[in-house]
């Protein structure tokens, strides 16, 4: 077991650096200049000899000029920083510094995750609460009228585009009924404290909520629905129903337990999709979360909070794919995962 997983993350720290150079590169062809960016609000007070002096000097200290083999290493820690003469990249805990903030990005992140969890946390546990439940049932009465209603409704839903969902839900609890605010992740000038402000923020998250569980709903639904059919039809359920076994024994111990085993990578997925946030939804209803940060940067052409965002999302990725695997041998004991 432990060999296993020291040989996973050797896997996944060449991983990690592959794909974070290619990154890297991508995001430095963009036709894009912060050393010019920076002496744009001087360029009306310095004559031109002056700028082109100092624009030239910029681009040394930021090393626009190296290969980007070495900017890469050198944004990484690898080698030392110009400026500072120190090892100063991401490997010593330095993310960069966000042109449109004007704060360290390892400033700007932790404001918006803590945004993006509160708000994701609810809505994927309201999704799980409700789609395992109604895809075992969809499952166990296959075919009857409630599962032929719940797929004509899972289809729609999986069909509509997430945004279309937002606004008809806020047309109809924002607009027409008035039930939850349309924007906003607290009351404006309010200075609430404990659980009043716990329950404010509750208060003005609902509807995002409810729109990212609705649009889940659809796919998680009919993937249980289709894990457990499968899962019914093999030979041990039969007999383990000839033995005589409760229903609810066959259903939950024998069918589920097997069912859970391609459904658990999209239950992980789903946990870890917490730390992502989404983009859509966050613009939608103003919510400052990582999603909304993340189309910021790339719209504002803030590249290094971009990229920084762009490499938190790969090591969430790389870790849950790791502790899916590992997951696969806590749920089915015939799985090994020590080779």
């Amino acid at each position: 077991m432990a060999k296993y997983v020291l040989k996973r993350i050797g896997y996944m720290v060449i991983v990690f650096f592959v794909v974070s150079f290619l990154m890297y590169s991508i995001y430095n062809l963009i036709p894009t200049d912060p050393a010019r960016a920076e002496l744009e609000p001087l360029k009306m007070s310095l004559k031109p000899e002056e700028y082109e002096e100092r624009y030239q000097q910029l681009r040394d200290e930021y090393g626009l000029d190296d290969p980007i083999p070495i900017r890469y290493a050198r944004w990484m820690g690898f080698m030392k920083d110009k400026q500072t003469d120190t090892y100063h990249g991401m490997l010593q805990g330095y993310f960069g510094y966000s042109s449109l903030y004007k704060k360290d990005v390892s400033v700007v992140i932790p404001e918006r995750m803590e945004n993006t969890i509160f708000i994701n946390i609810f809505s994927t546990i309201l999704a799980l609460a409700i789609t395992i439940p109604l895809g075992i049932y969809c499952a166990v009465h296959k075919k009857g009228k409630v599962d032929n209603a719940v797929q004509v409704v899972t289809i729609i839903g999986y069909s509509i585009p997430v945004y279309i969902i937002a606004l008809i839900f806020i047309w109809f609890f924002a607009v027409t009924f008035e039930i939850f605010p349309v924007s906003g992740s607290q009351t404006p000038g309010a200075s609430y404290t404990g659980i009043r402000q716990f329950l404010d923020r509750l208060y003005y998250i609902s509807l995002p909520v409810i729109v990212m569980t609705f649009g889940s709903l659809g796919g998680m639904t009919r993937y249980v629905r289709a894990a457990m059919i499968e899962a019914l039809s093999m030979d041990y359920i039969r007999t383990a129903r000839a033995k005589g076994l409760r229903e609810k024994v066959v259903i939950y111990s024998h069918a589920w337990r097997n069912a859970l085993l391609p459904v658990i990578t999209v239950i992980i997925s789903w946990f870890l999709g917490i730390f992502g946030g989404s983009v859509i939804i966050e613009n939608t209803f103003g919510l400052n979360g990582m999603g909304a940060l993340y189309y910021a940067g790339l719209m504002n052409r803030d590249y290094e909070l971009a990229l920084a965002i762009q490499m938190f999302y790969i090591v969430v990725s790389l870790i849950g794919q790791l502790v899916t695997d590992l997951s696969y041998g806590f749920v089915d004991p015939r799985v090994r995962i020590d080779k």
